[in-house]
């Protein structure tokens, strides 16, 4: 069975970013890995926590993300937790440069998906929340959840 253009099957979501973040902007970018991590990355041992990217010497590097190492691989396995080169445009990268720069914003990975055959990741720029902000948004998804059972109820 044939995938259709623009179908992508996800590998891994960071659930938490959205909770600790305020997503400003988001972009599709490739990522550069090596020997066995694609393997790994199909079967889907991929792990966010901690997660984030960094601008250096004009290109964006992703650090604390875990690939666990290819079980059926031999001793050319990967490191883990090693730095991954992430692949831009260079205007984007001069973009999130400059907004990087700026206070208390910080580049954090979202998720990692199949596009057809390549393997991309969702990049956010996002600003830190404060906890006054986090307690607001599990109170308001605590009441949509009460209103959807009061309204499956009455139906």
């Amino acid at each position: 069975m044939a995938k259709e253009k623009g179908e992508f099957k996800v590998v891994a979501t960071n659930r938490k970013a959205r909770h600790e973040y305020h997503i400003i902007e988001t972009y599709e970018c490739g990522i550069k890995l090596q020997g066995t991590e694609v393997k790994s990355v199909r079967l889907g041992r991929v792990n966010f926590k901690d997660s984030f990217a960094l601008v250096e010497n004009g290109e964006v590097w992703l650090y604390n993300m875990h690939i666990s190492p290819y079980e059926f691989g031999n001793r050319f396995n990967h490191d883990p937790e090693r730095k991954r080169k992430l692949l831009m445009h260079k205007h984007e990268i001069r973009r999130l440069f400059g907004k990087v720069r700026e206070q208390g914003y910080t580049l954090v990975p979202l998720r990692m998906y199949f596009n057809r055959q390549w393997l991309k990741v969702e990049l956010a720029l996002g600003k830190g929340k404060k906890d006054y902000d986090k307690r607001d948004a599990i109170a308001k998804k605590t009441a949509d959840r009460q209103i959807e059972r009061a309204m499956k109820e009455r139906y």
